[in-house]
Parts: C-alpha cells; sequence; structure tokens
C-alpha cells in the first residue's frame, strides 16, 4: 500500500528476507527525498518508510557524506550532486539520447522552438534530453524532469502504441491531480484522446502541463519496432496556427524516423502509431 508520498513502506517482510540491507534501504531513502513536495526529515523519511529513526538518521549521515545527499541548516534533506554524476553517466551510455544531441548539435533540430525527449517510468514520463528554445514558454524542460504520463505530449505518443486494455491496466491505480484546467480528467477521455492521435498521426497536448503552451508528440521505435520514448515539440498556444502546426509536426515526424532509424527500427517513412486499440 502507498503512503501520502507515493512510496512503498519499506518493511522487513517475508517478501524482501534477508536482502533488505543497508544498501536497500539507502536507495529507497534517497527515493523518498525525491519523491517529496518538501525537502524531509529525519523523522518523515522514518514514518514514511516504516524504518526505525536510528537507522534512517545513521543512513543518512552515510549518504551526505558521500554526497548523496545535502543536509540543510534546519535538519532536512535534498539530493546531493553525486547522483548527478550517475545521472550523466547514464545518460552519456544511452543510445537514444546521444543520438538526439547529435542531431541538434548537427543543427537538424530546430534552434527556434523547444524539443523534448522522454521515457516511460511507471505511469510517468521522464525527460531524459531537451533542447530549450529562448521561446517564453513559461517552463524549461530539464534532464531527469517526470510528469504524469496523462498529459504531456510525448506520454500520449507512447500510451497511444498500446491498446486500450492496456492503457486500463497502466492506469488503475488512480487519476493524478490536473496540472492546468485543460488537463484530461479521465481514463475515457483520455482513451478518445488517444484515438484521434492514431487517426492523426501524432498526439496534442493543449495546454495539459502548461497554460498556453502546445506540445506534439510522436513515438521512437528501436530495431525490433518496440516503443522505447517520445519525442515533442512545443510552442506557444498564440502560434499553433494552421501553417505553423502543419510545419512543425512534419519535421516532428521526420525527426523521429531519423532516431528510430539510428536506433535499428525498420521503418518506411516514418515510425508508424499502432492501429485502433482494443
Amino acid at each position: 500500500m502507498l503512503n501520502s508520498k507515493g512510496i512503498h513502506p519499506l518493511q522487513c517482510s517475508e517478501r524482501y528476507g534477508k536482502t533488505v540491507t543497508a544498501l536497500f534501504r539507502g536507495i529507497r531513502i534517497i527515493d523518498a527525498v525525491i519523491a517529496a513536495d518538501h525537502a524531509p526529515t529525519v523523522s518523515e523519511l522514518s514514518r514514511w518508510l516504516v524504518v526505525p529513526k536510528s537507522t534512517v538518521h545513521g543512513l543518512c549521515n552515510t549518504l551526505v557524506e558521500l554526497g548523496l545527499l545535502v543536509r540543510h541548516g534546519d535538519a532536512t534533506f535534498v539530493v546531493g550532486p553525486h547522483v548527478m554524476r550517475w545521472a550523466n553517466a547514464f545518460l552519456a551510455q544511452t543510445d537514444l539520447a546521444n543520438e538526439f544531441t547529435s542531431l541538434c548539435e548537427r543543427g537538424e533540430v530546430s534552434a527556434d522552438e523547444t524539443f523534448t525527449l522522454s521515457v516511460l517510468d511507471g505511469r510517468e514520463v521522464m525527460y531524459i534530453a531537451c533542447r530549450n528554445s529562448s521561446a517564453p514558454l513559461g517552463v524549461t524542460f530539464r534532464i531527469g524532469m517526470r510528469l504524469p504520463v496523462e498529459f504531456p505530449a510525448t506520454g500520449k505518443a507512447i500510451l497511444s502504441t498500446m491498446t486500450d486494455r492496456e492503457v486500463r491496466d497502466l492506469l488503475s491505480d488512480g487519476w493524478p491531480k490536473p496540472l492546468t484546467r485543460h488537463s484530461v480528467t479521465d481514463i475515457d477521455d483520455l482513451l478518445r484522446e488517444l484515438e484521434e492521435t492514431r487517426r492523426r498521426g501524432f498526439s496534442i497536448d493543449n495546454g495539459q502541463i502548461r497554460e498556453g503552451m502546445y506540445c506534439y508528440g510522436v513515438p521512437i521505435r528501436d530495431s525490433s519496432n518496440r516503443v522505447v520514448a517520445g519525442l515533442a515539440v512545443s510552442l506557444l498556444a498564440m502560434l499553433a496556427n494552421e501553417q505553423d502546426v502543419k510545419r512543425v509536426t512534419e519535421n516532428l515526424r521526420l525527426l523521429a524516423h531519423h532516431l528510430s532509424v539510428r536506433l535499428g527500427a525498420s521503418v518506411n517513412g516514418e515510425a508508424k502509431l499502432t492501429q485502433s486499440a482494443e
């Protein structure tokens, strides 16, 4: 059962047995700090993870020494700089992020528009590469940023390649809090959006993650034709006229095709969405 922070309690149960080690608990502490909507204290971490306060205190001290956590003057904790070294090492070994960066460096990704690349992690999308433009979108995308899969264009693009049954199963544990007044509010409305996405060939976030910003998304496939990510372009809602939308979505699908091909996908023309879901 999840607690109020959406974290699984860490318990010495039969499920984990003797594998519940200091390392495992340390990782859960870092996960809890990342998931919290504020810098937590030892007492809060102890309560959320159902681990003795003395144990959490000792582990936090060790994590601070290793640079994995930073202790503030009010005895709260935030993620430390050493975590970024791991994240950078992971991204450096990720073909998809490297290929996106290569396209940006060669000038194939327009510097006048914001492009984002994200992968599905549970029921969230996690951004693994971003190219922010100078346009005042009201939000700056960053690597490691997470959003509920239901709202962003990349999430909708990925979901559109699943069957309705698969989408319902993935999102069966409740609905996230809307990010704006335009955010889709239930599974049935989302499934209608996904059906439109399949017919249209790209997804649309019409201000669902940020008022005044429109995003358009398409899926990325690998050598086994499996969808591994979503690619999106963002622009101000006031610029989302028919001519500009046609231009940016055609460019977006071309970029997605290039990325998919570079990953070994066998695609004719451009990466295609699945047919009508069950």
